[in-house]
Formats: C-alpha cells, sequence, structure tokens
C-alpha cells in the first residue's frame, strides 16, 4: 500500500509539472486579437545566420515583421552596427523589446512599434526580417515588392514566398533561411 501511495505522489507531481510547463507554453506561445502568428522567439543562432545570409552592414535598417521580443533587431544593431525597428501587433512584447534593447545598450538604434505589420510603412526598410507562417508570407509579399527599394533583401527563416523563387538559401539546424533581393525596376517600353 505504500508503494502505491508513492506512485500515485509521484504522478501527481509529474501532473503538476505538465500543467506549469503548458502554461508556461501558452504564456511563450500566445496570441493577441488580430495577430496572424503567435508569438515564438526565433532561436539566437538562427537570427545571426539570417542577417549574415542578408549581408546586413552598419548602412542597413532592419525591419522585423512581428518583432516579439525584439531579438532581431536588436541584435542587428549589437552585432552588425545597423539601425532596427521592430513592428509588433502585442503591446506588452513591444515594450518587452524596448527594455532588452535597452539593457543591450543599443535603445539609440532600435525602435519598436506597435502596429500591423500588413498597414507598416516599409520604404526606408533595406533589409526585412519574417519568422512568420506561409499564409503571412505570401500576403506580405506584394507590399514587400512594391515598397521595399531595389536591392532590399527580404530574409524568411522557415517559410518561403511560393512563386517568388529566393535568390539564396542556406539550412540552419533542420529549417531553411531564405534570401530574397528586391529587382531594379524593369525598364519601360518606347512607345
Amino acid at each position: 500500500m505504500a508503494g502505491l501511495r508513492q506512485r500515485l505522489r509521484r504522478l501527481r507531481a509529474g501532473a503538476a509539472l505538465v500543467l506549469v510547463l503548458s502554461w508556461v507554453t501558452a504564456a511563450a506561445c500566445r496570441t493577441v486579437p488580430g495577430q496572424d502568428v503567435r508569438y515564438e522567439p526565433t532561436p539566437l543562432p538562427v537570427v545571426r545566420a539570417m542577417l549574415e545570409l542578408a549581408k546586413v552592414g552598419p548602412q542597413d535598417v532592419v525591419y522585423d515583421l512581428g518583432s516579439g521580443d525584439g531579438r532581431i533587431p536588436i541584435t542587428a544593431a549589437k552585432e552588425f552596427g545597423a539601425r532596427g525597428v521592430g513592428i509588433e501587433i502585442d503591446p506588452s512584447l513591444a515594450a518587452r523589446a524596448q527594455a532588452n534593447a535597452a539593457a543591450a545598450g543599443v535603445a539609440g538604434r532600435v525602435e519598436f512599434r506597435v502596429g500591423d505589420m500588413y498597414a507598416a510603412d516599409l520604404r526606408d526598410a533595406t533589409v526585412v526580417t519574417l519568422f512568420l507562417h506561409p499564409r503571412p508570407n505570401l500576403k506580405l509579399q506584394p507590399k514587400l515588392r512594391s515598397e521595399l527599394p531595389p536591392g532590399a533583401r527580404v530574409v524568411s527563416y522557415m517559410w518561403d514566398m511560393g512563386d517568388w523563387p529566393p535568390d539564396d538559401v542556406r539550412r540552419v539546424n533542420r529549417h531553411h533561411v531564405y534570401l530574397w533581393r528586391i529587382p531594379p525596376p524593369a525598364p519601360r517600353q518606347r512607345q
């Protein structure tokens, strides 16, 4: 009987641990109204691979759409010398990202805007980073192609852009990082 009680205690303790872990996971991967993608942090090795693939440097302005805790714009500023702009629909995540930028010593080079990535003005960006899903990537594709200047780079972790072929692909762990360059406008035909 004592053995059975011990097993029951262990099962209860295990069940409690599973419950706590599910709460933590739900908090880390929560969604807010109007959000197409739940918050999931980009692994830091992937962040660096994305910025390296885009050849980010001090002349760049890196926009991160769905910026979460701000790790991509912060890394772009701190390790690559770029300026960073995060667009985040969740005000609490945007506030956390701004605090993270201050703690990293790059608050003067990075800003976070609360807003809808589909409505954001991207014309100042030279690099746009994405860790979304297929549907938001496809929805953003026309905006990226029309608003970004020629030569701007778009980098996406895990998801491609459908029929828009990438200029480069890098494998990072089990997934891919895709790169597109905005081409110059097509020359006008004389009539």
